[in-house]
């Protein structure tokens, strides 16, 4: 087994890393300039530090380290990090080149479509140059229906007469010469009226006096209309 000749190298090199340590341990003591350095201590005095821990900063303190370290970290570069890359200043034309200055100069400005600095809605794209091409219409062929079938309204009607509100409710006739003379009720008015005779303003005529009816003519509307006998309006 290999354990025994194992255990003798782990402590030939513990010895060695021993032996070392202690080499450079009086190499750094035993030097003339290792003399302590007097640390200044300053007259302000320091508060005393709370208990259980270490005293804390002031803030303005903090504020000083902090700008300070920023000050002293930051460190401004001039052009390519690279030397070999940076240009030669002896090789740099310092003539203005006023050809060049005017050439651009003339160039003129394309219109902005929209102001970065201006909330607001976008403005509305530009209207297409030149007409649009005109498309032809596309036929659409549809099922033939059957037309229309035209009425013939033929002659209009002829206008029918109002009804009449007479009411007929008795006659006379007369013992010298037997002329029948009826009595018409027109609303209130009593109108009295033989065979032939014209009533409300010539617009009806009593054509024949009956013993049960009477009949008159429309003479607007050439119609005749028959009107039976009613009671007596003093019965």
């Amino acid at each position: 087994m290999t354990l025994g000749a194992d255990r003798k190298k782990i402590v030939w090199l513990t010895g060695v890393l021993v032996a070392g340590g202690a080499l450079i341990y009086w190499a750094d003591f035993s030097s003339p300039d290792s003399a302590p350095v007097a640390v200044p201590v300053s007259s302000v005095p320091v508060a005393a530090p709370p208990a259980g821990g270490r005293p804390a900063a002031k803030p303005a303190e903090r504020r000083r380290v902090t700008s300070q370290n920023l000050s002293d970290n930051w460190k401004p570069r001039l052009g390519p990090k690279n030397p070999e890359d940076r240009p030669d200043p002896a090789t740099i034309d310092p003539t203005v080149h006023l050809d060049l200055l005017a050439r651009v100069q003339a160039v003129e400005p394309a219109a902005a479509g929209r102001n970065l600095f201006v909330f607001g809605a976008a403005p509305p794209p530009p209207a297409p140059a030149g007409p649009l091409p005109v498309v032809g219409k596309i036929a659409i062929n549809h099922p033939s229906a059957a037309p229309p079938q035209i009425v013939n309204p033929g002659p209009p009607p002829n206008p029918v007469a109002p009804p009449m509100n007479f009411k007929y409710y008795g006659y006379k006739v007369s013992k010298t010469d037997g002329h029948k003379a009826a009595f018409l009720l027109d609303g209130d008015d009593i109108l009295i009226a033989g065979e032939n005779d014209t009533v409300k303003n010539r617009r009806y005529r009593v054509v024949k006096i009956g013993v049960n009816s009477i009949t008159i003519e429309d003479t607007q509307f050439k119609s005749t209309q028959t009107l039976p006998l009613t009671e007596s309006p003093s019965a």
